[in-house]
């Protein structure tokens, strides 16, 4: 080997060297979701109350096509039920009733009684840790006590379209196109009129887990973005919009809308695709997507949001989304019923008769 053929190979070696530790960029990190378990809803009877352990988490409430129920996160039930009724569920308490109620049972996870409700007639509601009866014309709201006896009644001047309620606080709105704030006795505190619309009517609203938030859905031709913070001092309720966003035309149904990533955004259905507002920033953005979402994720956490949208009858799509706005997951499945659940790192997602569990994780 010459010694010009030598320095070209070190010259070469050299230049390797330091492509690999100047040029060459870290791999990215990827979420990915590990499947956990799958279940058919139909071979999985419940667990016995023995056999709930007493350090175990809050159990996920499900709705899947005719069933229903509480699933542990190892997969176990212990409520699955064929709907006979109607059915309202949340991850304290949940009843099923005749369409027009004349006696509510109201049963905990464990399926064990908590309550009766006898007096007042109306459709029960679980929101916030409370029981509330949404009456049949759906013009008024009743708070309901530990022993089911009937604390408040609050009249409407219209339609309940959507409610929400928290820390205390519930927000509802109307066809009318107003929304009011209630306090913890069913007593207004507070009343707002977006107006801007061709039609007024109010199709979502949520109020954030402390309290000081209002994000509202109002209108059609065109539809408009609200979000109202809260001022003065401790001795008033008074709320002001710091943010409003036309909309397209609008939808003429009620509309998903969603504080999530602990307070920090708003997540909102919009016509084309996902809305999604960042509340220190002040900024909004559309993230397209295809079909319409059917299921939105009400936690967003680990800045990860999950959704379902439907394309056709049978067509489905898991999409995840990473904050600020990326598209990280698309898949689809084929199924007419359907299902979305999260805690924590742990997704649920149903599809027909059968219930699956995926764990988060970075790789």
């Amino acid at each position: 080997m010459t010694q010009k053929t030598r320095k070209w190979i070190l010259f070469g070696a050299g230049g390797f060297v330091v492509y690999v530790f100047v040029a060459a960029q870290p791999i990215p990190v990827e979420t990915v979701l590990t499947p956990q378990w799958f279940i058919s809803l139909e071979s999985n009877y419940p667990l016995a109350e023995h056999e709930v352990g007493e350090d175990e988490p809050r159990l996920l409430p499900f709705q899947l096509g005719n069933r229903f129920g509480y699933v542990t996160r190892e997969g176990n039930f212990t409520v699955n039920r064929v709907k006979k009724g109607e059915v309202s569920i949340s991850t304290d308490n949940w009843a099923e009733y005749d369409p027009i109620p004349e006696r509510i049972e109201i049963r905990n996870p464990l399926d064990k009684p908590v309550v009766s409700i006898l007096e007042g007639q109306g459709y029960p509601l679980f929101l916030d840790k409370r029981i509330f009866l949404v009456s049949k014309e759906l013009n008024s709201l009743s708070g309901v006590d530990k022993s089911g006896a009937i604390e408040w009644i609050h009249d409407f001047a219209a339609t309940l379209t959507t409610i929400d309620a928290a820390a205390g606080f519930i927000v509802a709105g109307l066809l009318d196109g107003t929304v009011e704030l209630l306090d913890a006795q069913g007593r207004r505190v507070f009343f707002f009129e977006p107006g801007g619309s061709r039609i007024s009517v109010i199709q979502g609203c949520a109020i954030s887990q402390d309290g000081l938030r209002l994000a509202i859905l109002s209108g059609i031709d065109l539809q408009r973005f609200l979000l109202l913070e809260r001022y003065g001092d401790t001795g008033t309720i008074e709320y002001k919009v710091v943010y409003h966003e036309f909309l397209e035309e609008g939808f003429r149904r009620p509309v998903h809308v969603e504080f999530v990533d602990n307070d920090n955004r708003v997540a909102f259905e919009r016509q084309g695709g996902l809305g999604l507002y960042e509340i220190h920033s002040r900024t909004s953005l559309k993230l397209p997507l295809e079909g319409e979402i059917v299921m939105l994720d009400e936690s967003g956490s680990e800045h990860l949001l999950f959704l379902i949208t439907a394309q056709a009858a049978q067509e489905k799509r898991l999409v995840a989304v990473r904050f600020p706005g990326t598209l990280i997951i698309e898949a689809p499945f084929t199924s007419k019923t359907f299902f979305l659940g999260r805690q924590g790192s742990q997704v649920y997602v149903g599809g027909n008769m059968t219930l699956a569990s995926f764990e988060l994780e970075k790789k």
